[in-house]
């Protein structure tokens, strides 16, 4: 690029008509006043709210608990699970309080003068059932909690004082299948522009013609404009360094519904993959009768989607199988409250697994994940609904489905459709519509939709009734038929499917507790324990569901099989399956990673496969077994190589390989299943070796019998040290970044001290302060916000937040009998 285009395109963005330009967008995330009581005096502009509690937005007002059994305890039958008679079910929804009403109020003055302003609140999400005041008046409602919506306020603004916003909300009881959050637990946005103005997600950009030599940008931009008005439109395409590449000018005449049409080239762009996550930026500048009136800036990517039958997803013309994972929205201690620093931990840590795609089950996304993904390479399948027209739940979506599930559905395709991430649009989940006559017409319509307003992304739905869903022709109608578990159908149904394509939509709901080993070691199917937990070794699943080779299996040897989301990526508040019943179980045990985002076994088992640029070299389960000296004590081994060796104390246990003769031809019968023979085609196991305190050692060969790796684990001595890790020691001083800080304790040598349960405390002081803490264990009472907690095999997870001035945070973790543990997180600007 030469200086002359440099400087061109740096007047482009600092000149004075653009600096002149009316758009102001501000948080509103500080001063908020918050109650739980009800009253409609509430949403008066003068009722006094001095003595309320004073929030910050995001603010999820359930997460401080308590916990309780009686927290939204249900007495419901969960048909998708199988069951025939309702019981009552504590920790469904994660024992917390969110059901009732919360009401939010704060007072503004805006940055700019709102004469001949309009002014728009965008709530990126508020649970549930919001009804906004402006100054007394009603503004407006939205019922559906997950969802972004904005409301048009100049009508009832004060241009020049004091102007206050109400917010109610409730959740109902029975409402939800999970933790659902409550609250303001998404950002607030005050937007001010010029009455002539590009709406909220006011451009829709697509690639039509995308590939390494050439691409078509076709632009559409929604004007809200005086019918009068003599209007232009500037349109500038800037690459990831931000200079201008390409731009174009329209002048604008009639109100099309689509929008204002404008068309670039580019000439060899650079296209988005997960691996090369590549963002341009289009500014779109709107002039009035000369004069600058509105500068809107829009991300996307660059890249072609096709759906190619019997082959499956290809992306930029390169087949792609979906390394997926389903992610419920609460991020563990934060509880449902968004924040980008958690969200990016929890996609980094799925990157260095090997995943490559996201299901937002079973709702709309915060934006804040999205753009994590459009910027570090993560596909996303963005889900809408957990119930049409038929209730899973008294309370649930059906009392809002005839009226609402279409402007929910515009609201979320029209927020995302410029995000190259989002691949995919889910229009439901195991809705129980699939049984009935009217379903297909039911998909049909939500597809449509999804059609009509973004026709370049395909359709997809998890049917778990599978059977049904063919019956009355949903299955054969959807894009892409997803299938939710029943991987025994997959080769059976083929065939009826006239797409020719099959997506593993949520699959696996294999169980286990991190750091956690239950004896005799083999498959089981809703296997509980006295302990309320489940094995880690990876080898326990659910009635509906399977284990993890079960799908592996599928997705290698079926070309058609286009990949598979598995149910969960993370941990999650509620759904503590299988222990049903069983208070104080109320977080879920599906996840890879527990919630205090702490990888299990079962994250090297999948990293193994799916992460191919990445050696693995896992050893379970740990070697801290008194009082079992001799006993069996199987080890299992996930490793990315071929073959390895085994040792315990210097003596070979043998040596193991992957045994790819078993393929989804010759396996999938009671009898290969008793005998893990899918297991055995991608874990290596020891199933007789005997314990003895000492060493255990794994030698790791290569596909020419090499030695390539190997890997130690030794039995711990007496506890002597906390040991901190943190994600990241700098952080930004912006009053809500987070650091994540793993604690455990390690004896004098530094081995790792697994079966360690005592109380950690926490000190942070300095330019931030503790925020919260998670331990992982699923029957964990204690409050996240509390400054101790107890370890869970060993360890969890602390969280310290920045302040708003730059310095040093100095964190310690003590515990009596063992040496205390001090780390210092820098913080800046």
């Amino acid at each position: 690029m030469n200086l002359l285009t440099k400087i061109c395109a740096l007047l482009f963005l600092v000149s004075p008509l653009f600096l002149k330009a009316q758009r102001a967008e501000t948080l509103m995330e500080k001063n908020w006043k918050f109650t739980r009581e009800d009253d409609s005096a509430f949403s008066s502009a003068g009722y006094n709210d001095t003595q309320w509690q004073t929030v910050h937005v995001p603010h999820d007002w359930a997460i401080c608990g308590p916990f309780s059994k009686e927290n939204d305890q249900q007495e419901t039958i969960i048909r998708q699970d199988g069951q025939k008679e309702a019981r009552v079910m504590a920790g469904r929804t994660g024992g917390l309080p969110f059901t009732g009403v919360g009401w939010y109020r704060t007072h503004f003055k805006s940055p700019v003068d709102l004469r001949n302003k309009s002014v728009t609140l965008l709530f990126d999400g508020a649970m549930s059932n919001a009804t906004v005041f402006v100054n007394g008046k009603k503004a407006g409602n939205w019922p559906y909690g997950y969802n972004s919506f904005y409301l048009d306020v100049t009508p009832y603004l004060n241009p020049e004082g004091d102007n206050v916003v109400a917010v109610r909300l409730e959740n109902l009881p029975e409402s939800s299948r999970w933790y659902p959050g409550a609250g303001l637990y998404r950002n607030v946005h005050l937007i001010v522009t010029g009455k002539t103005h590009i709406p909220v997600w006011g451009t829709y950009i697509t690639t039509p013609e995308a590939d390494e030599q050439q691409a078509k940008v076709v632009i559409r931009t929604k004007i809200e404009q005086p019918a009068d008005a003599e209007l232009s439109l500037q349109t500038a395409i800037a690459d990831a360094a931000g200079n201008i590449i390409k731009t174009v000018t329209t002048r604008l005449t009639g109100s099309p519904d689509s929008g204002y049409l404008q068309e670039l080239n580019i000439t060899r762009p650079s296209l988005w993959y997960p691996e090369h996550p590549y963002l341009y930026k289009v500014y779109s500048r709107l002039y009035k009768k000369g004069r600058l009136v509105d500068v809107y800036t829009t991300s996307f990517g660059i890249r072609s989607i096709s759906l190619v039958p019997g082959k499956g997803f290809f992306l930029n013309g390169k087949n792609i199988k979906f390394k997926g994972v389903c992610n419920h929205h609460d991020l563990g201690p934060l509880g449902a409250a968004m924040n980008e620093a958690a969200i990016r931990r929890q996609v980094r840590i799925l990157k260095d697994m090997g995943a490559n795609a996201i299901r937002t089950s079973h709702n709309m996304p915060a934006p804040e994940l999205v753009k994590a993904c459009d910027e570090m390479g993560m596909l996303l399948m963005a889900e809408s609904f957990d119930e049409w027209e038929t209730p899973k739940m008294k309370n649930g979506y059906h009392l809002f489905f005839k009226d609402w599930a279409e402007k929910d559905l515009v609201n979320l395709v029209h927020h995302y459709r410029n995000n190259p991430s989002v691949v995919l649009w889910s229009i439901g989940n195991e809705i129980p519509d699939q049984g009935t006559a009217r379903g297909r017409e039911l998909a049909k319509y939500l597809q449509d939709i999804c059609h009509r307003e973004d026709p370049t992304r395909p359709v997809t739905q998890g049917m778990d009734n599978m059977p049904a869903a063919l019956a009355n022709g949903m299955a054969q109608l959807m894009d892409i038929p997803g299938f939710n578990y029943r991987t025994f159908l997959y080769q059976k149904d083929f065939p009826e499917l006239p797409q020719q394509l099959l997506l593993g939509t949520e699959t696996v709901s294999t169980v286990s507790s991190r750091g956690i080993y239950e004896f005799p070691v083999a498959r089981y199917a809703m296997k509980t324990y006295p302990n309320h937990q489940s094995s880690s070794y990876d080898l326990e699943y659910c009635s509906w569901s399977d284990l993890p080779e079960d799908n592996f299996i599928m997705q290698d040897d079926l070309r058609y099989a286009m990949g598979e989301f598995v149910w969960t990526g993370f941990d999650y508040l509620g759904e503590p399956t299988p222990y049903y019943y069983d208070w104080p179980n109320h977080s879920s045990l599906f996840g890879i990673i527990d919630l205090a985002g702490i990888p299990k076994d079962r994250f090297y088992l999948y990293r193994s496969l799916w992460q191919k640029k990445k050696e693995t070299l896992h050893i379970l389960p740990h070697w801290n077994w008194p009082g079992k000296e001799g006993q069996v004590i199987p080890v299992f081994v996930y490793t990315s190589y071929p073959s390895a060796e085994l040792f315990i104390n210097g003596k070979s246990q043998g040596r193991r390989t992957k045994d790819t003769s078993f393929t989804v031809f010759n396996t999938g019968d009671e009898a290969s299943a008793k005998k893990l023979d899918r297991q055995k085609r991608y874990r290596l196991m020891w199933m007789d070796t005997r314990y003895e305190p000492g060493v255990v050692k794994v030698v790791a060969y290569d596909k020419n019998n090499r030695p390539v790796a190997e890997q130690e684990m030794r039995t711990a001595g007496k506890p002597d040290h906390i040991e901190l890790a943190a994600d990241r020691t700098t952080i930004k001083a912006d009053g809500k970044d987070i650091s994540f800080i793993t604690v455990k304790i390690v004896d004098r040598q530094g081995n790792f001290c697994s079966q360690e349960t005592r109380t950690i405390h926490f000190k942070a002081s300095g330019s931030g302060t503790y925020k919260a803490a998670a331990n992982g264990n699923p029957i964990s009472l204690e409050p996240f916000q509390a400054p101790q907690m107890q370890l869970f095999s060993g360890q969890l997870t602390a969280l310290v937040q920045s302040s708003e001035t730059p310095g040093i945070i100095t964190f310690e973790a003590s515990a009596e009998g063992v040496k205390s543990g001090t780390l210092k997180i820098r913080t800046s600007k």
